[in-house]
């Protein structure tokens, strides 16, 4: 499954390095989802923070840095963090075979956020 257009839309602003590598993830016939956000604004962040999906202001979406995805299964986005740990696998094995260091949401210790992938 290669990137969409939509996909691609909601890339710009971001890292290169986070590009490449979903471009790559994309490419993997073992997986599919689609891209949720990238590049934030403050008042998204804010109004992020406000509903408690996210507990910070100082974001990596705010520069760029950080990516959100969602994971299908048969077809249908799933937010079943098994899901978003299995489809992990794949994104770090591509980081590192890209050689792009990335820390997954998912590996936090508090507030486990599995759609998130960003650069370090």
């Amino acid at each position: 499954m290669a990137l969409s257009k939509r996909d691609r839309d909601r890339l710009a602003g971001v890292d290169p390095r986070l590009v490449r590598l979903f471009e790559a993830v994309g490419k993997d016939p073992t997986v599919s989802f689609v891209i949720t956000e990238g590049l934030r604004s403050k008042a998204r962040q804010a109004e992020l923070v406000r509903s408690g999906a996210s507990t910070t202001f100082q974001s990596r979406h705010l520069d760029g840095r950080a990516v959100d995805v969602a994971v299908k299964v048969d077809g249908k986005v799933t937010w079943q963090f098994a899901a978003y740990r299995e489809f992990a696998k794949t994104v770090k094995k591509h980081a590192a075979d890209l050689d792009i260091k990335i820390t997954w949401g998912g590996d936090w210790r508090t507030f486990k956020d599995g759609p998130h992938f960003q650069v370090t």
